[in-house]
């Protein structure tokens, strides 16, 4: 990768440029080599290999929109996603670990850090030696993560002292830096909510339980608990109560990157299934010689071809994003219309594949049926398809009035 690789999208509207193509053919070869092998043990045993961060690192594929100066690569949104599109083929479970350590935990801390902060937590995560999560989601709030959020944080002296829960947050056995939000200024609402860097070894902090998925096995997931967990002043981000500004530019963000996780996983059954009508023979031939095959493989095809223009679209368009922008207008509107179409399309596209497989489709043990059971999460994470919906709606309905 090359620091020249930056904006030139702008260049290509409609395709990949030979270098962004590079990308992501690397990224393919390389998650086709050290991460599949990876994918069937993680399904079965919820397993986490511990070596594979280190290699991600390694490999240069941390903190790929993190400038080199603090451990990372310097390039652009577009390029992130394009990695994280070559790992959902080959390991979906290890590319939404990647996704929620890259995006949601180093690249927010890049954005919304000091120089203090970055300098001493980026390099570690950029290499892969630490591991990176976000903690928003909590008991009991589910979509309203801001309005319902009761973790709260008092100032003590030089230290903030937090107390609550959060759950279903994405890396939280294995992480050893979290970005965690909680509440300064009960009066404000959602407004006095602030972000701070939570070291798993702090006083205080704990991961409740480990929680077993339907999908996405392997890729680590628990409740947090903090109790009088104390952290240093300094590890505020952004400010105190200026949390929702880091949470809303930062969800534009992470639901771009949604996009190529859905479309790698989409591919992958694609060719899963153009390769089984090829090979599986009923009636003395293929099943890829029948006509409904052909429909199901066709539709898949074209589903697949629409994500990846929506897709690519998207992540171009919130690349140039600026700290603090997001979360409203144009972007917010495109960037949850992305997600909401990306994750309704792979649902689909592993609907059809495993009525493609048949029976094999439904044994577990199968990888399509790996993918299939994926699909779910997609249509809930980072605000489920009818937040998506009331977002869109709302930024049509504030466009027409502003026009009016």
């Amino acid at each position: 990768m090359t620091a020249s690789l930056k904006n030139d999208f702008a260049a290509s509207a409609f395709d990949l440029t030979p270098d962004q193509q590079e990308i992501l053919d690397q990224a393919d070869k390389f998650a086709h080599g050290e991460l599949y092998p990876l994918s069937e043990r993680m399904d079965n045993e919820e397993w986490w290999p511990e070596h594979a961060f280190p290699k991600i690192g390694d490999a240069g594929y941390f903190g790929v929109t993190v400038p080199e100066e603090y451990g990372g690569v310097g390039l652009d949104l577009v390029s992130a996603g394009l990695v994280l599109q070559g790992f959902s083929r080959w390991n979906h479970a290890m590319a939404l670990a990647v996704v929620a350590h890259d995006n949601l935990c180093a690249n927010n801390i890049y954005r919304n850090g000091n120089e203090e902060q970055r300098r001493k937590y980026l390099p570690g995560l950029c290499s892969g030696r630490k591991i990176g999560a976000l903690g928003l989601t909590e008991p009991g709030a589910g979509s309203d993560a801001l309005g319902s959020m009761r973790t709260t944080a008092r100032r003590d002296g030089d230290h903030y002292v937090l107390n609550g829960s959060k759950i279903y947050i994405t890396n939280g056995p294995v992480a050893d830096v979290l970005l965690v939000y909680a509440k300064t200024d009960k009066e404000k609402g959602a407004h006095g909510i602030s972000a701070f860097i939570v070291e798993k070894d702090f006083p205080g902090f704990k991961v409740a339980q480990k929680l077993i998925k339907m999908g996405y096995r392997g890729s680590q997931t628990a409740e947090l608990v903090f109790e009088d967990c104390r952290v240093p002043a300094e590890n505020l981000v952004g400010g105190e109560n200026r949390g929702v500004s880091v949470v809303m530019s930062g969800l534009d963000l992470e639901r771009a990157m949604i996009s190529p996780l859905c479309l790698g996983i989409a591919e992958r059954a694609l060719e899963l299934s153009i390769d089984y009508a090829q090979t599986r023979q009923q009636f003395g031939k293929p099943i890829g010689s029948f006509q409904m095959v052909q429909s199901m493989l066709a539709e898949m095809y074209v589903l697949v071809e629409t994500m990846r223009s929506f897709t690519y679209k998207t992540l171009a368009a919130a690349a140039p994003l600026e700290i603090g922008e997001g979360g409203r207008g144009d972007i917010h509107m495109l960037t949850a219309a992305s997600v909401m179409y990306a994750a309704n399309s792979v649902n689909a596209v592993l609907d059809k594949a495993v009525q493609i497989h048949g029976g094999s489709g439904y044994i577990w043990e199968s990888e399509i049926n790996r993918l299939f059971r994926s699909t779910k999460l997609l249509e809930i994470g980072a605000g489920t398809t009818e937040v998506r919906k009331m977002i869109i709606a709302g930024e049509l309905l504030k466009g027409m009035k502003r026009n009016g």
